[in-house]
């Protein structure tokens, strides 16, 4: 990945506008050296060229971008620009926008158009920001892949034979590909951070409750998936403002965002290299991450390994108590849109069928286990670093890396207890494998720390030294 600043390529041709980051844009905005309208539709170009080999979108709507973008240039022109004024965007499909339907990513659901914006939408439209389209998901959310039943198969720009990951899916690819500057995703158990990794690009899964969202679930967040810590910066500075149909969110704080800047001496940081339960690690993974702690380590920070705390009994509860709820919300369906639901996900989920009250208690209070066990393992680290899945980016065609609903999570052992635990964490390029494959580096703070990740993800974002151009599909 790329970490160099493209603004060089800021004044150049349309097909370069695309790949500006928000930053940039807002500078040349400011200096009326380029205008939202031309950038805009530079991203529409490039999503035209790259589109039909990625299937990353859904409800893409050229012409009302570009009707956002005009109002944009004439609030830039008059002096009334907002604070995130004409950079583009896309929005993952199951966060609401007024006017458009929420699949859900499965066929099963019925296409109704959505009433309102979710908060985070609605906090980006207020600040001036061009939305091009939706951004495709598995059915229900619960697939780390980009496989679908009511989207076509999304696909990876670094290797179109493989998988964006999930189920931030199209989000990881769109911003890979540079469908715009911003991009936002949801995550519960990794799902901003794994197709973050796969794709090469950075994603933040924020302090649970600081992103209001709308409907919350528990270890449910929306957060930010971009090509630079700083953009993911710029859009916590608005997707953090209060939203009451939130009421699990955090208490709003004015917080630093754009202050990136962070002492690394002295820092105490904790590497849990191993997952504990899981699929073994990729060898080129470890490698990667072993590199990143040897560099934040001669950089003057306190690197000490981690021992796993993830138990097989957590993860399986975890397991039952997701198949049950997925279950309650797929056993009503009829039989017919029972049929429309990917496969997969059906056998998964008919496995809480005749999971018994006290299992389904059992697994929820696994959950709290883990949240309690994630806190106590990492409270003596400013920091912690580790992969973020064991493995890089497998087939585009499987639901996982095992592709067996049996054992649906061997791969997000390194990325769910910090939704049960409320901590912030991200995922950041961290190299390459010899195969050209993306590897995500997980940095995960204190409870209520996300400027710190940030802080921390932007350093190794500076110091990484494998850094690649983008690629082009």
């Amino acid at each position: 990945m790329s970490t160099q600043s493209p603004s060089h390529r800021t004044h150049g041709s349309p097909e370069d506008l695309a790949d500006s980051t928000g930053a940039e844009l807002l500078d040349a905005y400011a200096r009326k050296a380029v205008s939202p309208v031309d950038v805009t539709r530079a991203v529409i170009a490039r999503i035209e060229a790259y589109e039909p080999q990625l299937q990353a979108l859904y409800a893409f709507d050229p012409d009302a971008a570009l009707r956002d973008a005009r109002a944009s240039e004439q609030r830039w022109m008059s002096g009334q620009a907002r604070a995130l004024d004409g950079i583009p965007a896309t929005i993952k499909e199951n966060i609401a926008t007024k006017g458009v339907p929420v699949p859900l990513g499965t066929a099963a659901r019925p296409l109704v158009p959505a009433a309102e914006d979710a908060p985070a939408a609605a906090r980006l439209r207020e600040d001036g920001v061009v939305i091009l389209a939706k951004t495709t998901m598995p059915d229900y959310g619960m697939l780390s892949s980009g496989l679908s039943s009511f989207h076509p198969l999304a696909r990876n720009p670094w290797d179109l034979a493989k998988n964006p990951g999930g189920s931030s899916a199209g989000a990881g690819a769109a911003a890979a590909a540079g469908y715009g500057p911003f991009h936002i995703g949801t995550d519960i158990g990794g799902s901003i951070r794994l197709p973050a990794s796969w794709c090469g690009v950075f994603g933040l899964k924020p302090s649970f409750g600081r992103i209001p969202i709308d409907p919350t679930y528990y270890g449910r967040v929306a957060g930010p998936m971009t090509r630079t810590v700083r953009d993911a910066a710029l859009m916590m500075t608005s997707l953090t403002r209060p939203d009451v149909r939130d009421p699990m969110s955090l208490p709003y704080q004015d917080l630093p965002w754009l202050d990136l800047g962070i002492d690394l001496k002295g820092l105490r940081i904790g590497v849990m290299m191993e997952a504990g339960i899981g699929l073994t690690l990729d060898p080129e993974v470890r490698a990667a991450v072993e590199r990143a702690a040897k560099a934040f380590a001669a950089a003057g920070a306190s690197v000490e390994e981690m021992p796993p705390f993830i138990t097989r009994e957590m993860l399986d509860g975890l397991d039952d108590f997701w198949r049950q709820r997925a279950w309650t919300d797929i056993a009503p369906l009829s039989d017919e849109d029972r049929g429309k639901i990917l496969p997969y996900i059906l056998q998964w989920a008919e496995g809480g069928r005749d999971l018994t009250g006290a299992a389904v208690y059992s697994g929820m209070n696994q959950m709290m286990v883990m949240r309690h066990a994630a806190v106590a393992a990492t409270h003596r680290f400013d920091f912690v670093i580790s992969p973020v899945a064991p493995c890089v980016a497998y087939p585009a065609e499987l639901a996982s890396p095992i592709h067996n609903p049996e054992e649906p999570f061997e791969h997000i052992g390194y990325t769910v207890a910090f939704n049960m635990s409320d901590q912030p964490a991200a995922s950041v390029n961290t190299g390459f494998t010899t195969a050209g494959l993306p590897i995500g580096l997980q940095i995960i703070g204190r409870r209520f720390d996300d400027v710190g990740v940030l802080r921390l993800s932007q350093a190794w974002e500076e110091m990484c030294p494998d850094r690649r151009p983008w690629p082009k599909v």
